[in-house]
């Protein structure tokens, strides 16, 4: 039974799971506009290069197994080398607070089901909950009515939080293929500060699906930094939905490491409704085999006086595919905008293809906007250069290959982060980078 089936014939007993009545209204609504539109086809052109019938002809359990027996020496392996930071795990769909550490005060932080579910915070759910996030897409949509997993915080004016928050979303012990929907909301207030990183890992042979949504309110002054680390089993599917909206004089930046799952698609979508406002984008993708990964980015200079960078790196091997859609939007009062857009790819192999289309569409005069795309092979100048001095070709290769990727990773400043980064590229890349 295919995935639009069965959550026909199951959303009743699912809804009545959730128990949030504030929400029962606008749950149904949206699952209503979800069976009206479907899942998107290569119809749409917004899918056109991606194929989602693999995820979507697939059976899913819609109620997972809560039972695990993950150890402490499994989520220790998944760890950045980060015993000073903070960090959440998310079983199954559920918080485990014996395996979390959270040492941050005055600071509102939950699990997203808990907040739900607390009168308290019934006026800010009703204020930021769902505000941003596309009301017309179907996964958003679809996400809206199921979502019960996840973490919400609210960062208060003036606190700058120093450690990074890595939340792990984990999977076991699934008899069958399993659906999640996570949803996240952060809200960084007035001069705050504070820097998450995300990854999901999948520990089973059976597929899991996750349908992620994160909404982020950065306000003025304020300094938000979202770090998406994909490296989860080829039994995995993502579709990752992330809005951020800026006021003025804020910063906001989300990186995004894509090197494994079968098919993962990234739609991010910036919102700058304020003057002084920088928005960063970056991402590294090396992946090969079958896998898919695509990234959809979209930045609204709604304002003037703003900047945006897109920085986009992809090394594609064997028969993989990438995807890289980017759009920047200036509106006719937008003026002294500042949009630089650039997407790069290596095709290592005959059978790996990438489709890029970089997008502008400007409506004011008095601005500074770039966009670009190469995809090609690695220099064979660069190569016969470091051959010529006692290095193999293998490491060559990889040395040309992560100086190319190198300049994505730039505004990481979380070392063991940008580390992990490093290791990562040395895994895919099937050498070591010390020479």
């Amino acid at each position: 039974m295919a995935l639009l089936e069965n959550i026909q014939n199951n959303h009743s007993a699912f809804l009545d799971t959730l128990k949030h009545r504030f929400l029962d209204e606008t749950r149904v609504s949206a699952l209503k506009k979800f069976f009206h539109a479907g899942f998107p086809t290569r119809k749409d052109e917004e899918y056109r290069y991606t194929n989602l019938r693999e995820i979507t002809e697939k059976d899913y359990n819609l109620f997972p197994t809560e039972h695990h027996n993950i150890t402490k020496e499994q989520l220790d392996e998944l760890h950045l080398g980060e015993e000073n930071f903070d960090w959440i795990v998310f079983i199954n769909g559920q918080l485990h607070k014996e395996l979390s550490k959270v040492s941050i005060e005055n600071v509102e932080f939950m699990s997203f089901k808990h907040a739900l579910n607390d009168d308290r915070y019934k006026e800010v759910f009703n204020k930021y909950f769902n505000k941003i996030a596309d009301p017309e897409l179907a996964f958003t949509n679809l996400n809206l009515a199921y979502c019960r997993n996840g973490f919400f915080m609210k960062v208060p004016k003036n606190v700058v939080i120093e450690k990074p928050i890595h939340v792990f979303y984990l999977s076991q012990n699934q008899k069958e293929n399993t659906f999640y929907n996570t949803r996240n909301l952060l809200i960084a207030e007035d001069s705050s500060k504070v820097e998450v990183i995300e990854s999901h890992h999948n520990f089973d042979s059976h597929f899991v699906f996750t349908n992620s949504v994160t909404e982020i309110f950065t306000y003025p002054n304020a300094k938000a930094d979202w770090h998406k680390l994909q490296n989860d089993s080829e039994t995995s599917y993502l579709v990752d939905h992330t809005f951020a909206k800026q006021e003025k004089d804020s910063r906001t930046t989300v990186n995004t490491f894509s090197f494994g799952g079968k098919i993962v698609r990234n739609n991010l979508d910036f919102i700058q409704n304020g003057s002084n406002i920088n928005s960063f984008m970056n991402g590294i993708t090396i992946i090969g085999n079958e896998q898919l990964v695509d990234h959809h980015t979209a930045v609204h200079h709604n304002q003037p006086n703003c900047e945006s960078y897109q920085n986009y790196k992809g090394i594609f091997k064997d028969k993989s595919h990438g995807v890289f859609n980017g759009k920047v939007f200036v509106d006719k009062i937008a003026q002294k905008t500042n949009a630089y857009q650039q997407n790069n790819n290596v095709l290592l192999s005959e059978g790996a293809t990438i489709d890029t289309k970089p997008q502008l569409e400007i409506f004011a005069d008095d601005v500074k906007c770039s966009h670009g795309c190469t995809v090609g092979q690695l220099n064979e100048d660069a190569l016969f250069y470091l051959r010529a001095r006692g290095i193999s070709k293998k490491e060559a290769q990889a040395l040309l290959l992560y100086a190319f990727a190198n300049d994505a990773m730039q505004n990481i400043d979380i070392e063991p982060l940008k580390n992990k980064i490093s290791k990562l590229l040395a895994e895919k890349l099937e050498v070591s980078l010390e020479f």
